[in-house]
């Protein structure tokens, strides 16, 4: 008896003593901080790693479509009329960037490489081929005039050739021509007057089987949240396009990967070249994508806010005090003098007067945001989609009748849509690692539930003994009388 009662109350010994150590472990964060731990160590760019494999060569396939815009009213458009275009679209193409010559310095605490990246045309993912055609603004047209109309006398060769040539401000080309490019006769004219000019253009000439530069980055080794980052891009630690040092900063990685263990409240930063400059990105809400849950990054408006809401911007007015409305930036510093204008889609995001600047806007946050989809414990990116539109500045510019009586105003060109989506591979071991976490990081709940469990049998077994005895003290007085 006296052993089966040390029994009972050495299951409601061991009960407490497991809700206390479950109670202990949860609100010490015990093994939440374990796991962190183990991914922090193991998310690190270095041979053998499955993070740098990843990183080396992204496993998700990677998309890149056009969509461009067709306009249709180029005559009225020179007689001062708001520009109408039609979205033509997608031309989708398959890209792979490998990371190329990859190389470790300093005791593998950074490396060095080029991203290297291809792209292959799709037609079964695109509306037609590349040889369709579309009218868009001249662009190497505008670039030189613009260039020149502050020199009245190559001003007036130039408009002189242009006439004779019947060039115009606007041109129709075959969507290949404007991407990967095509010879120009004006810039070819150019070219005898100076040798180095290239007398090719295309929006991505010299883009295809290309990199765009040498990139330093961080491997981790050091610290995790320096894991991917940009040290150096082309040799140098900042830019020098812009007119401020906050401006001219190269900040976060190159947008393709990510530290693990991510805060919601965490800003995350990357650099991106297409832009010229670093931006940031905000967490905007939880999202699920293939059963991984991830946190949803965005670009808030303020990154590319006009410097009267974002007085941090001054500094991407160029020249200094030539600022933009908001939503749009003037990238011709770091395109060659190219009258070039980028924004998101739609002009997304951007005032109101460059929507209604052009007949055919209709900006859809859906379609037109630029959006990182990260799993939170392991940095990995599990869907992705960077949106942006390139856009010519147009102006009437005196000496060249070619510009007619054209409003000053923003012509969307193309906007592309860069995405990519976990493959099932990579999905099925990223569902494996948050399996496994979860069932870690709940070890001190089932102590509790086990205790729990535990201290019911516990009851239970307390109340069947005090029964017996309750009834035989009962029955004695019976067998006394």
């Amino acid at each position: 008896m006296q052993l089966k009662s040390c029994c009972i109350y050495s299951i409601g010994v061991f009960s407490i003593l497991l809700l206390i150590s479950g109670i202990v472990l949860v609100l010490s964060n015990v093994f939440p901080l374990l796991t962190q731990s183990l991914v922090e160590k193991e998310v690190v760019l270095k041979n053998g790693t499955e993070a740098f494999e990843a990183w080396k060569n992204p496993p998700a396939p990677i998309y890149m479509q056009f969509y461009f815009f067709n306009l249709t009213n180029p005559l009225e458009v020179l007689d001062g009329d708001r520009p109408a275009v039609v979205e033509i679209g997608p031309y989708t193409y398959r890209e792979y960037r490998p990371m190329e010559q990859v190389d470790f310095q300093d005791n593998g605490t950074k490396v060095a490489a080029v991203n290297t990246k291809t792209y292959i045309f799709q037609p079964n993912m695109s509306r037609g081929p590349e040889s369709e055609l579309i009218r868009t603004v001249n662009i190497p047209a505008m670039t030189v005039m613009e260039q020149f109309k502050d020199q009245p006398l190559i001003a007036n060769l130039i408009a002189a050739y242009m006439r004779s040539a019947d060039e115009g401000l606007f041109s129709t080309h075959t969507v290949g021509e404007l991407l990967w490019g095509y010879e120009d006769a004006l810039l070819k004219a150019l070219k005898t007057l100076k040798p180095d000019l290239d007398d090719v253009f295309g929006l991505f000439h010299k883009n295809n089987g290309s990199n765009d530069g040498q990139y330093v980055f961080f491997t981790g080794h050091q610290s995790y949240q320096d894991f991917a980052r940009v040290d150096t891009w082309n040799g140098d630690r900042s830019l020098s396009w812009w007119t401020s040092d906050e401006c001219n900063m190269i900040n976060g990685t190159n947008g393709a990967s990510f530290h693990p263990v991510i805060a919601k409240n965490e800003t995350l930063y990357m650099f991106s070249s297409d832009l010229c400059r670093s931006l940031y990105a905000v967490y905007e809400e939880d999202v699920t994508v293939k059963g991984i849950p991830a946190y949803r990054f965005s670009p808030p408006s303020d990154v590319f806010a006009n410097h009267t809401v974002n007085p941090a911007n001054a500094g991407f007015c160029v020249p200094i005090g030539n600022c933009l409305g908001s939503g749009v930036l003037n990238v011709s510093p770091c395109k060659q003098g190219a009258p070039i204008v980028m924004s998101s889609p739609h002009f997304y995001q951007a005032d109101e007067k460059y929507v209604q600047g052009v007949f055919g806007m209709r900006p859809q946050k859906e379609q037109h945001q630029t959006v990182i989809d990260i799993n939170p414990f392991t940095g990995i990116i599990v869907q992705a989609a960077k949106r942006l539109q390139i856009n010519v500045f147009v102006e009437k510019i005196p000496g060249f009748s070619e510009t007619g009586n054209a409003r000053t105003v923003l012509i969307p060109v193309v906007y592309l849509n860069e995405s990519a989506l976990i493959d099932d591979a990579s999905a099925a071991k990223l569902h494996k690692i948050i399996v496994q976490q979860n069932v870690v990081v709940n070890i001190p709940f089932l102590f509790i539930g086990l205790a729990i469990i535990l201290g019911g049998v516990f009851m239970f077994l307390m109340c069947r003994q005090k029964v017996p005895e309750s009834s035989a003290a009962e029955r004695q007085p019976l067998l006394s009388s």
